[in-house]
């Protein structure tokens, strides 16, 4: 499996054009050039622009163009067509159509995400500089793995969404209390504005996630706005919702490092008349530079049996997926914390 990298455009007056295999990325003062063959996605933040001809050319070497708002929300995604057998497709829109095989992968990709969610309390609790405190988080992963428990006995897909969302409650809660003291607070998730810092990084590196999740889901052929947990909604990616979910407990643990490692400061935000925290261009511009560093760490894949880089797992999981709708595999092995 080969490993590229992404490009990420953070200046909003950019003039992004193609010339003889590169991308000229055109900025007031200077111009910068990037070989189409030394990336495998771009990333427009804010008002860049980007030229049909370089649209036309990214998609012939299979560089996905992803835009993101200041928030981090995709805009648009621009891909070439999907590739893979058309009959993988037909047996994914089958099995996203099939209530009970549907809700068995709704049900699988949710108690890997708890899971992992509880050892990442479980985790945080172990670190934690006094008894008290670590017993509270100890509390929360338990209650967490009760979570788990119940999605056995969940009959639809609602249950199974509504067992989540109890579960991501706890977890958030326990994540607010683990960067307390400092100097960002955090008690509950917001997105549509992010109204604190911490949401502010949380929504941004979901978003980036998510793109990810789109170029995987397409890399093997799987419509990514297909999904089963997230049921399939105009505009909505909800396939690559679906993967991301697995890897939002290593996101969150991300996010809270950076906080409790002072790798962020109020600094690196801005506000907004209506109560909107969102990053700063410098903000972000150390923060994806701390994410590419993050993506480049390794994780223990349990079935495979060995480490992975972290920027492989969307690729591996959506391998996965495809096999088990192709009858390769009997169910779908997710990922999970080790």
């Amino acid at each position: 499996m080969r490993h590229l990298s992404t490009a990420y455009i953070r200046d909003h007056a950019a003039r992004i054009s193609h010339r003889r295999g590169s991308l000229h990325v055109n900025l007031s003062e200077s111009m910068h050039r990037i070989p189409l063959e030394s990336i495998d996605a771009l990333i427009l933040m804010g008002g860049a622009q980007i030229t049909t001809q370089a649209l036309d050319a990214c998609v012939r070497r299979g560089v996905r163009v992803a835009a993101l708002r200041s928030n981090g929300a995709v805009r648009f995604v621009v891909s070439g067509p999907t590739s893979g057998n058309v009959h993988l497709r037909l047996a994914q829109h089958r099995a996203a159509s099939d209530c009970n095989q549907a809700l068995e992968i709704s049900k699988t990709i949710v108690a890997a995400k708890l899971q992992s969610s509880r050892k990442v309390l479980e985790r945080w609790s172990r670190d934690a500089k006094d008894d008290a405190q670590a017993e509270w988080l100890a509390a929360r992963a338990g209650r967490i793995g009760q979570r788990v428990m119940q999605l056995g006995h969940a009959s639809t897909g609602d249950k199974v969404r509504g067992i989540e969302g109890d579960a991501a409650r706890i977890h958030f809660g326990a994540l607010g209390k683990v960067i307390e003291p400092g100097e960002f607070a955090f008690s509950a998730r917001s997105r549509r504005p992010p109204r604190d810092p911490v949401n502010a990084m949380l929504g941004f590196c979901y978003a980036m996630l998510v793109t990810e999740c789109i170029g995987a889901a397409e890399s093997v052929g799987l419509d990514y706005q297909i999904g089963f947990l997230h049921r399939p909604r105009s505009g909505r990616p909800s396939l690559a919702l679906d993967l991301a979910e697995e890897l939002r407990a290593v996101t969150d643990r991300f996010v809270v490092s950076s906080v409790r490692r002072r790798q962020v400061s109020p600094d690196d935000f801005v506000s907004t008349p209506g109560g909107g925290v969102y990053l700063s261009d410098d903000g972000r511009k150390r923060l994806i530079a701390r994410w590419e560093e993050h993506k480049e760490a390794s994780l223990q894949h349990q079935l495979l049996g060995k480490r992975v880089g972290r920027w492989a797992v969307p690729s591996i999981q959506a391998t996965l997926l495809a096999r088990h709708l192709r009858a390769d595999l009997p169910a779908y092995p997710p990922f999970v914390l080790s």
